[in-house]
């Protein structure tokens, strides 16, 4: 049975930090070639559709941890917060898995960035469910502590967004469409990356409920990572579209 290593832990968050920053130095001044960022005279070659692509991307992060759940002997099912931390991972990766996929209306893949968006799920997966099943430790009433129970409200409050947001951005598109259209309506009323913020929100509430350096960590990746796709897309937007609102901030309601 697999045990609890935790200078591991403290290696590969640290190394995920360390991603973080690369991540955040590569792309906050020039975005990330796929989607309405795309070179447009890049050959469509080397791709996958969208909906294959997010699922084969995406299932990593569900099935690792649940294959660390299943090796570990005897079950982990307790104490009831950290059952609770497990599921809500698995949920939030369920859902970018088996149900967004089949909706998404995207552009076709580009297939080096879904082999990199694999690898790194596997990595965060492991990471995230390692410690949960194998190394944390909470105490029984962990459920009615603060942390827990603020960073769980922020967490259903961002994946609220997030799937709200998702929803909105498909219903700008007819099948068969690839045109971009100003997002209207919930959050896109006030940012221009709603979908991205809702994303931060949660994973960040899922570093407060879990305390730990493991999802502070993905947390700050997250942050890195979409926080400057979304700055890019605002100025998109802005460069693109006369009529598009200058009230609207790029990622974060009155600031950013």
């Amino acid at each position: 049975s697999m045990q609890c290593f935790p200078s591991l832990v403290l290696a590969l968050s640290s190394l995920l930090g360390a991603l973080a920053l690369l991540q955040l130095s590569l792309y906050l001044r020039v975005p990330s070639r796929y989607g309405k960022h795309e070179e447009r005279l890049c050959r469509p070659r080397g791709r996958l559709p969208a909906r294959c692509a997010w699922f084969l991307q995406e299932l990593p992060s569900f099935l690792v941890p649940a294959l660390l759940l299943a090796l570990r002997s005897p079950p982990r099912l307790e104490p009831l917060g950290c059952r609770l931390l497990c599921c809500l991972f698995c949920w939030h990766y369920f859902y970018r898995t088996f149900i967004y996929p089949f909706f998404t209306r995207g552009r076709p893949f580009p297939l080096q960035l879904l082999f990199f968006g694999t690898l790194f799920c596997i990595y965060n997966g492991f990471l995230q469910g390692y410690y949960l099943i194998y190394c944390a430790e909470y105490p029984n009433d962990w459920c009615t502590d603060i942390r827990f129970t603020s960073g769980l409200f922020l967490f259903l409050l961002g994946m609220g967004i997030n799937i709200h947001s998702d929803l909105l951005l498909r219903q700008l598109r007819k099948p068969g469409e690839v045109t971009y259209k100003i997002p209207q309506g919930g959050l896109f009323t006030y940012v221009s990356g709603a979908n991205y913020f809702g994303e931060i929100v949660e994973w960040f509430g899922f570093a407060i409920a879990t305390w730990s350096l493991p999802a502070f960590a993905f947390a700050f990746f997250t942050l890195c990572c979409i926080g400057p796709r979304a700055y890019h897309h605002h100025r998109y937007y802005l460069k693109t579209f006369t009529d598009y609102p200058k009230s609207r901030k790029a990622l974060i309601p009155f600031v950013f």
